[in-house]
């Protein structure tokens, strides 16, 4: 049973940066597509990012791209968000999320995930 764990949140100044974790185990990710969500309060829970690691495909959505980068370590069997340039829009609760995937591309909504994390909150305030 995969396992998910994410790590990083915080809380950071309008502008600044963070570096969300998802470590996984029970599985090794090369056949997995990992997405990255967050949840707003008051809002539904939308998608970030994903990456499909077989292709290497990655997607970003328009709110975050180049911004945001997501990556992989293989050895840590670890995904990664890096948030740089950040504002309070995108304070909320981040999940990652992982389901067995080997096609072109990654699947971009929630319903197409299997396993999921806790969550980290990440907070951009001055």
């Amino acid at each position: 049973q995969l396992q998910l764990v994410e790590s990083g949140g915080g809380l950071v100044q309008p502008g600044g940066s963070l570096r969300l974790s998802c470590a996984a185990s029970g599985a090794a990710l090369d056949k997995y597509s990992i997405g990255w969500f967050r949840q707003a309060p008051g809002k539904e829970r939308e998608g970030v990012s994903c990456i499909s690691k077989s292709s290497g495909f990655i997607f970003y959505e328009d709110a975050v791209k180049g911004r945001f980068t997501i990556s992989s370590d293989n050895a840590e069997n670890t995904v990664y968000l890096q948030m740089n340039s950040l504002k309070p829009e995108d304070t909320a609760v981040y999940y990652c999320a992982a389901r067995l995937f080997e096609g072109w591309g990654c699947p971009r909504y929630e319903y197409e995930y299997q396993y999921w994390g806790q969550g980290t909150q990440v907070t951009v305030s001055s």
